[in-house]
């Protein structure tokens, strides 16, 4: 009996050791089971992360070329207008050329036919001369009926081939005569359609003139009003055909949000765009060129909106526009353009220097 109980409790353990054998080979298959799902969840995140840096770089190179054209096509319109006075000298010079060659070429035609009608004119007083002569010769030579026959026939003959030279003489004449009166007729056609096309320019760029002109007086009753209306502050200032509005009185730091403060003072600026506005005529095309500029400080890693100066002064130039828009402004007559810090004002590197390079400028031009 002892021997039998002894057996029974020692048979008890290789079960035990069965349940935790089963128990860590369970946990071993769920811990490959979550190795497998955390490696596959990586995997695909990093594919997926992969693929919005790809979409976001192509974006920045976007929106890098969009930057650079209007940029180029800024630079395009500001070029064209400065060459119009040069284009209109080039024009006077170029007609006034072409109208002494004209004039050269004409009266050297009419001494060359007036030469050919002389020459011609003294042959037929030669032939004539001739025919006289011969008449008083044959009148001399008919002394006898046979010699008087001979010469006459002889005579006649000469006669009549000097009659035929001399009328073709004068149908050539007649033909130089016709000719000299087409290039006569043509030269004064000529004469005529050039004083037109010099009327129809002089015209032209008299109203060209005249249209800029309008405009420069425009332009200085312009920002008369707007510094009367905004009031005498240093951060406001005018220069040349120009309105800048420094950026600290509209915005904060780093931002494109216009502040209360600059709000107001785009208000009263709109109002004085609206008069001006029913001021111009209408056949004068204009608008007001709203261009951003910032200073040349790095953007700070991670700011939200943009990702350089570039952006920030269009996003800057845009909500000044807007803000117009909102006080009346019509839209048409608003263009907004961002340089970043491509046109400072000053080249210092002091923080007077950089309040001065983080502006507004505000120019009313033709299109």
């Amino acid at each position: 009996m002892l021997n039998i109980r002894y057996r029974e409790k020692t048979n008890a353990w290789p079960g035990f050791v069965d349940l935790f054998s089963n128990l860590v080979i369970i946990l071993i298959f769920l811990l490959i089971v979550f190795v497998f799902l955390w490696t596959t969840t990586n995997v695909f995140n990093k594919h997926s992360d992969a693929k919005k840096v790809a979409e976001l770089e192509q974006e920045k190179q976007e929106l890098t070329e969009d930057n650079k054209t209007a940029e180029q096509l800024l630079l395009m319109a500001r070029d064209a207008l400065e060459n119009q006075e040069a284009e209109k000298v080039q024009m006077e010079d170029k007609f006034e050329q072409q109208k002494e060659d004209i004039a050269n070429a004409y009266e050297q035609h009419i001494a060359n036919m007036d030469k050919q009608q002389q020459e011609l004119t003294t042959e037929i007083a030669n032939l004539t001369e001739q025919l006289q002569q011969s008449d008083i010769e044959r009148e001399e030579l008919v002394r006898t009926d046979s010699e008087r026959t001979a010469m006459t026939d002889n005579l006649l003959v000469e006669r009549e081939d000097l009659l035929a030279e001399r009328n073709e003489l004068k149908t050539r004449i007649q033909q130089l005569t016709a000719e000299l009166n087409q290039a006569e007729e043509a030269a004064k056609q000529k004469d005529i359609e050039y004083t037109a096309l010099s009327n129809r320019l002089n015209k032209a760029l008299a109203d060209k003139v005249a249209e800029l002109n309008n405009m420069s007086q425009y332009q200085s009753e312009f920002y008369k009003a707007i510094k009367q209306a905004l009031g005498d502050r240093n951060v406001i200032k005018q220069d040349g055909d120009r309105f800048i509005i420094y950026s600290d009185i509209l915005f904060s730091s780093g931002s494109y949000k216009i502040s209360a403060d600059g709000k107001n003072q785009l208000k009263l600026l709109a109002s004085v765009i609206n008069d001006f506005e029913n001021k111009i005529p209408s056949d004068i095309n204009w608008i007001i060129r709203v261009d951003g500029h910032t200073d040349n400080k790095d953007v700070l890693p991670g700011t939200h909106g943009y990702k350089n100066n570039m952006q920030l002064s269009l996003l800057r130039a845009t909500a000044v526009t807007n803000e117009l828009v909102k006080n009346g402004v019509s839209k048409r007559r608003l263009v907004p353009s961002g340089f970043g810090e491509l046109h400072p004002i000053s080249l210092g590197k002091d923080e007077e220097s950089l309040q001065k390079n983080r502006r507004i400028e505000l120019q009313l031009t033709n299109k």
